[in-house]
Order: C-alpha cells, then sequence, then structure tokens
C-alpha cells in the first residue's frame, strides 16, 4: 500500500497526530531522539521541513529520521530543494490561496524531474494559508496574503476549487508561531464541502485545541512550534490521546 492510500485509511477511521520536525534547528541526534518520542507517545507521522534552511541538515537528519521510526515520514517543503529520497513521500504543495505564480507552479516544476529520478511518492496537496493574527515566516516566504480567518465563504471556495482540480490532500496551515489558529467555523464549513483529507497545522498549543479541531473535521492535526518549547513525552502523549479520541465512520 503506497503512503497516500494508507493515509486515506487512517483518515476513515479516526482523527490522526502528526509532528513537524524542522530540520534546520537540530542534530541528527536530537532529530531522531524527537521522531522516536513523537511515535513511541502515540504520533501517526512525521512531517520533516522548514520555510528556509540555513544549514545543510535537511537530508541527513530526514534519512536518520525515516531510518528510527515504524511510522510515515513525509517531505513538508517550504522551498522546493527540500526533496530527497529518503523519505515515504512528499506533500507537494501547490499554494492554492496564493497569487504567486512561482508557489502556485513555478516550484513545483522545478521540483518535479528529482522527484521522478528519485522515484519519490508524490501527494498533489492544495495548501492554504489562513490569516493567523500576525505575519508568518511561510507568508513571507511564499509572498502571499492569507486567506482572512473570517472568510470562511472565500476559503470553501478555494478548497472545492482544489478537489475539482484533482488535489488529493488540503492542508490549512495558520502558520508557524499563529496567534490563533483555523477557526472551527472555517474548518467545519471545509469538511461539509470536500471529500478530501484535511491536515491542518498552525497555533495548535494544547492538546484541547488540537480536540476542537478534529472534532471540526480535521484528519490531521499536526504541531510543530509548541514541541520545539516543550518537548517533553506526556505532552506528546496528551496530544495523541485527545486526537485519538474523536472517531470517524469508516
Amino acid at each position: 500500500m503506497n503512503t497516500y492510500n494508507k493515509l486515506l485509511a487512517m483518515s476513515r477511521t479516526k482523527a490522526n497526530y502528526f509532528c513537524l520536525i524542522d530540520p534546520d534547528k537540530i542534530d541528527r541526534e536530537k532529530a531522531v531522539y524527537t521522531a522516536k518520542m513523537c511515535e513511541d507517545n502515540g504520533a501517526d507521522g512525521i512531517l520533516v521541513g522548514s520555510s528556509i534552511m540555513l544549514t545543510t541538515n535537511f537530508e541527513s537528519n530526514l534519512k536518520a529520521i525515516n531510518e528510527s521510526v515504524n511510522i510515515p515520514v513525509l517531505i513538508f517543503p517550504g522551498i522546493f530543494n527540500f526533496v530527497s529520497r529518503y523519505a515515504d513521500a512528499i506533500l507537494l504543495l501547490s499554494v492554492v490561496s496564493s497569487r504567486n505564480p512561482q508557489m502556485l507552479i513555478g516550484e513545483q516544476v522545478r521540483a518535479a524531474p528529482q522527484i521522478k529520478e528519485y522515484n519519490l511518492e508524490a501527494i498533489g496537496t492544495a495548501y492554504m494559508l489562513i490569516e493567523s493574527g500576525q505575519n508568518t515566516s511561510v507568508n513571507y516566504m511564499s509572498g502571499s496574503f492569507p486567506i482572512p480567518r473570517d472568510k470562511t465563504d472565500i476559503a470553501v471556495a478555494h478548497a472545492l476549487a482544489s478537489q475539482y482540480l484533482g488535489m488529493r490532500v488540503l492542508y490549512l496551515d495558520a502558520g508557524s508561531g499563529a496567534i490563533h489558529p483555523v477557526s472551527d467555523g472555517m474548518i467545519r464549513a471545509i469538511r461539509e464541502n470536500i471529500e478530501l483529507p484535511i491536515f491542518l497545522g498552525g497555533g495548535i498549543k494544547t492538546p484541547e485545541i488540537a480536540l476542537e479541531k478534529a472534532k471540526a473535521g480535521a484528519d490531521f492535526i499536526v504541531t510543530g512550534n509548541i514541541l520545539e518549547k516543550k518537548l517533553d513525552p506526556q505532552f506528546i502523549r496528551a496530544f495523541a490521546d485527545a486526537i485519538h479520541s474523536v472517531k470517524r465512520n469508516d
């Protein structure tokens, strides 16, 4: 079974928890330690990526992470030199909330030959940046205006267009360090209108918030920034238990 079909199967039974590891901020030993802690305490998968790389840690950390865990390890590219043979798949993002052609198709064209060369599974992902109360790294690096957090109709229209265009996953992101996560109302409205699996990240600071977002309809809840501040097994387990408590109808 390929990685995408595994994600589909996971999303049909319960809400799931993914940990985001930024390879630019830690060394190989810390990357492995973090990934194993996440797996041992209930995480269903690992995302590896960053908005910008100031070091050369990406590929070595990714390889070490993937060799140390038995859960899916996905590349979550901020920029498209983030392609490697050492992942189970790459979320091939198109920033559909943007009007910047480089983020819609340009970076993906640059990445495509390398993806083919590595025979890396690519999961077409409609990435929607949602306003979070402050300017975030992804906002700046992508040269994109986020969708206003109170404009649910605009978000739903973008999600529908993504599904009609054949995207296989929707990723709603308030961005790293977000003040406000994507609202329950926006998640719920999108869930009612599309059938794609929904990833959700940005501003998920507590297990209680994660639970709310899973109940609203997000299939994969992602935490990253908060774990950099508080890397604690009990904290990770609390996130996993809260998220897993939300069951889906198969």
